[in-house]
């Protein structure tokens, strides 16, 4: 799902759900850069083991068992029998999300004072033209030869050689730990896998696969349609061959809008809205860069989610250099670089973004900064920075869009999953938009001295030049219009020496145009510049907050030692759906008032709250509020009568304190805020060992 994005004018900053973008629609790619250098006893691995909050084997069954029977989420129109990959967020999962995007706006729209911006779903098909979704917003597809299924071409080679991979761990005796409920069940084959459980390979061949599954993303059409026939890839449903070759398939969702029928698509991205509002972001900031702005809102891509993106706009003249870069250059980031997947190893490599800026494993100051905020940000959500790291696009994943990008990806039962993209696109959307409309989406400022500019004008002679192209006019300018310097300069010799000179225009007849002397003047100008006018670099943070959810509510997950059946989501306080529950002691008429009170008041500080009144005995309601990630509870009890002190509970130690009711909630809203901890709570309040019974 996706989920608001941010802008930086210079810069761009997104945050989305998404699915894993287009090898397709990239970027192009850097000029020879640092490489992360390895031990030559580092050896290409599989995704490692995911692991519970405690360290334990994670059974994925077990989370999405309890993430859907507590209606975190739930099929949509399941009791029409659902639609795969579609979702709905119940009230803890609507809880969750708002929190993880608050959180994100306080983080990045507020402390890096971005202007917020809100578009519609549906942008029409114009825009996404001019900026290349239409022709390269793609996924490799594979269609089974017999039955018709379409399958992500690179998906299902990871699959295949995957559990080929692990067969031969079987085979060679080594342990493929199955977490949880998962070890009583056999194993599913895959019908596709066409090398048989537990089959040993060659060692050549383990290798080969190993550095296939590091450099997967870096296969166009022919790399991926080339392993689905060496390597028998078929589908893991059906066990049928594919057709080949693979091809693309566009990931927007086709609409139009009202009678007439206009094309559109729904976005699929948040980031078009702000780019076409540049104009309007900059004045309303007086004219003064850099500029930052963000939005948040849903957007398709044969899915629907929500998105956030941010964009940080930047002088291209300015080395792309960040005012409080030195504020971040300790940050500490797992680094996965490109020169090391293309080496056919997926080992990542702790640095600091102060050393890969400096080294160059990270193009510029600015996008190591946001690397670093995103890091913090995930990090503060409550996500273990060792199962964080940051991948670097590889070349095929990047085409005219980017020139720099890496994507934070976060460890879960699945595998390695992008849930950020960073990256630089340059000016390459600004531009695009300008070009297609003919309206200057530029930054202009005065120059602190005049700059003087010799340069070849090329100027039309519009009386004659309209009715000797007609309808074609408009093609035959915009070329000439974007004639070079040195384009120019040969012409104007050509011309002074013939008369007229010739033209491609591929619109226009046979793609040849002939311009003479009386359409055409190009002559040498000599012009004082006051003002300096420029596209400015853009800078894009994506989230996935879809994405990040489901990662998140995987690595903290865990249950009691010797007591599996009671498992607990370890949500920091900030970001759990729920942040205290009131637990009264009994049914007993008397705790009514005090329970009602308290909820008023946690409530006034704007603390969302349950109360479970229920005849279970208190560990099993505070139990199964622990599912839901609830980190404290108040419980009232018949001391509380007589002195109205309360008790204070941890979701994580089951420890509790007790004191005042204003003390108590004082505490609380501190450990909400983050500006104290449980152990600094728990040691200066009176410890408690039991409640007091009727």
């Amino acid at each position: 799902m996706r989920q608001p994005s941010l802008l930086r004018f210079g810069h761009r900053f997104s945050i989305e759900f998404q699915s894993k973008r287009s090898r397709v629609f990239s970027s192009s790619p850097t000029s020879q850069r640092f490489k992360l250098q390895l031990s030559k006893t580092q050896q290409p691995e599989m995704a490692p083991e995911m692991t519970t909050l405690k360290g334990r084997p994670l059974d994925r069954t077990a989370v999405d068992s309890l993430l859907r029977r507590r209606f975190f989420y739930a099929p949509t129109a399941d009791i029409y029998g659902g639609v795969a990959g579609f979702f709905d967020f119940g009230p803890p999962g609507c809880s969750l999300q708002a929190n993880i995007i608050e959180t994100w706006r306080r983080h990045f729209v507020l402390e890096e004072d971005m202007l917020e911006v809100d578009s519609p779903m549906i942008t029409p098909y114009a825009v996404l033209k001019s900026s290349g979704h239409v022709e390269r917003f793609c996924d490799f597809v594979a269609k089974d030869s017999v039955n018709g299924d379409i399958l992500r071409a690179d998906h299902v080679v990871e699959e295949i050689l995957e559990a080929r991979l692990r067969g031969d761990k079987e085979a060679r005796g080594e342990t493929v730990e199955v977490a949880g409920n998962a070890k009583k069940k056999k194993k599913k084959k895959l019908k596709g896998e066409t090398a048989t459980e537990g089959l040993k390979l060659d060692d050549a061949v383990v290798q080969e696969y190993s550095e296939i599954l590091a450099k997967i993303d870096n296969y166009d059409g022919t790399g991926l349609s080339e392993l689905i026939s060496k390597h028998d890839i078929r589908n893991p449903s059906s066990g049928n061959k594919f057709s080949l070759p693979v091809y693309t398939q566009n990931l927007m969702f086709a609409v139009s809008i009202g009678a007439g029928k206009l094309p559109a698509y729904l976005r699929p991205e948040t980031a078009q809205g702000q780019f076409l509002n540049f104009s309007k972001l900059l004045e309303f900031n007086q004219q003064s860069m850099p500029l930052a702005s963000a939005s948040i809102g849903k957007s398709g891509r044969n899915e629907i989610a929500p998105r956030a993106g941010l964009l940080h706009y930047v002088d291209p003249e300015g080395g792309k250099k960040h005012h409080r870069f030195h504020e971040v250059a300790d940050v500490k980031i797992n680094l996965l670089d490109r020169h090391v997947q293309l080496a056919g190893k997926t080992n990542a490599i702790p640095i600091t973004l102060g050393e890969a800026v400096q080294n160059g494993a990270v193009d510029n100051e600015t996008i190591g900064y946001f690397i670093a905020r995103i890091q913090l940000f995930l990090t503060k959500l409550g996500l273990d920075p060792n199962k964080i790291r940051f991948r670097e696009h590889m070349e095929n994943e990047m085409g005219k869009l980017l020139y720099f990008c890496v994507d934070a990806e976060l460890l879960t039962s699945y595998g390695w999953i992008e849930a950020v993209g960073c990256a630089d696109r340059s000016a390459y959307d600004l531009s695009c938009h300008t070009k297609a409309t003919g309206v200057p989406l530029v930054v202009r400022e005065s120059r602190k001295e005049p700059l003087v500019v010799t340069e070849f004008v090329a100027e039309t002679h519009k009386a004659k030049f309209g009715p000797r192209f007609k309808k074609d006019r408009k093609a035959v300018q915009s070329v000439v219009d974007q004639l070079t310097q040195d384009v120019k300069e040969k012409l104007s010799l050509e011309l002074k020496e013939n008369g007229k000179i010739t033209i491609d225009v591929p619109e226009v007849g046979d793609g040849k145009v002939e311009l003479t002397s009386e359409l055409i003047k190009i002559e040498q100008q000599t012009r004082t510049e006051y003002t300096r006018e420029f596209i400015p670099n853009v800078i894009e943070p994506s989230f996935g907050i879809g994405r990040i959810l489901y990662s998140l509510c995987e690595q903290v997950f865990w249950t009691r030692e010797g007591s599996e059946e009671r498992a607990v989501l370890s949500f920091p306080p900030a970001i759990a759906p729920t942040k205290v529950l009131l637990v009264p002691l009994s049914a007993n008429p008397d705790f009514k008032p005090l329970v009602a009170n308290l909820t008023k008041e946690l409530r006034r500080q704007g603390l969302s709250t349950r109360v479970d009144d229920s005849s279970a005995s208190i560990g099993k309601r505070y139990s199964r509020n622990d599912e839901l990630g609830t980190p404290l509870g108040i419980t009232v009890d018949f001391q509380s009568l007589k002195d109205e002190t309360i008790t204070l509970r941890d979701r994580d130690t089951t420890a509790q304190v007790r004191a005042g009711q204003d003390e108590i909630i004082e505490a609380i809203v501190r450990l909400v805020k983050g500006t104290e901890t449980w152990s600094q709570i728990s040691a200066r309040l009176p410890k408690f060992e039991g409640q007091e019974l009727e």
